[in-house]
């Protein structure tokens, strides 16, 4: 699986690396341990980088979600 930021371009570097570990499921205060700031400045950043639009796209290789060869159970 990966996470493709769209619009990324517009955002600074510290809003592009908590976006990205917001939608990896990380909590702000896991991301604000990660990189050594506070909490609060999670929040600000991923709220600055939300009002600057950006979109996230999840791209699959396979079919790790089984939806595709499913066998029909009688």
């Amino acid at each position: 699986m990966q996470i493709e930021i769209r619009g990324a371009e517009k955002l600074s570097f510290r809003e592009k690396q908590v976006v990205a570990l917001k939608e990896m499921g990380r909590s702000n205060e896991e991301i604000a341990e990660q990189l050594g700031i506070g909490v609060s400045t999670v929040a600000t950043l991923y709220h600055r980088a939300r009002r600057k639009g950006f979109e996230t796209v999840i791209i699959f290789t396979g079919d790790p979600l089984e939806i595709f060869n499913q066998e029909e159970s009688e």
